[in-house]
């Protein structure tokens, strides 16, 4: 799988624009998620903006599943719950309508790539805070060296690619 990586302001960005590009690639890597949680009975998926809005719609419509965007401020209409978190480079807060995810519902966060942790870990309290059960987080990439996996504390994590 080749995605690219590119410095930007000090910052490294890492970007999932070549797999999408390849059909192949992008079925294939949709079917690996929904094989691993196709009987993990896994009722929201919650997708972390931005590129967690690729992947996951496709995978929660081949699990029967709901899709939950999680956004950033003031992006939902409606009531919202809200929880802060801290990127590489600051903070940010990431948003879930209120009444989006029930108490008791299992849940299954995604994104293109994890980093620090910062933006599943927020993802995960969101959900959690309304009584779901954050099932796994599952991401394409993987970067070790900022020990994101750590962050995330004994939720378990699946990736595609580190």
């Amino acid at each position: 799988m080749v995605y690219w990586a590119y410095n930007l302001a000090g910052i490294m960005f890492h970007d999932i624009t070549t797999l999408l590009l390849d059909t192949r690639a992008f079925r294939d890597t949709i079917d690996l998620f929904v094989e691993r949680y196709k009987d993990k009975d896994i009722s929201v998926v919650a997708g972390v903006e931005a590129r967690g809005f690729i992947f996951g719609p496709p995978i929660a419509l081949a699990l029967g599943a709901k899709f939950v965007p999680m956004r950033k401020p003031k992006k939902l209409p409606g009531e919202v719950i809200s929880e802060e978190y801290s990127l590489e480079y600051g903070t940010d807060k990431m948003e879930m309508h209120v009444g989006a995810v029930q108490a008791g519902e299992r849940a299954l966060v995604i994104d293109d790539l994890i980093a620090t942790g910062g933006t599943l870990c927020a993802a995960m309290r969101l959900l959690e805070r309304v009584g779901a059960h954050v099932v796994e987080c599952a991401c394409v990439i993987e970067l070790p060296e900022l020990k994101g996996r750590e962050r995330l504390g004994e939720k378990p994590l699946f990736v595609l690619v580190n």
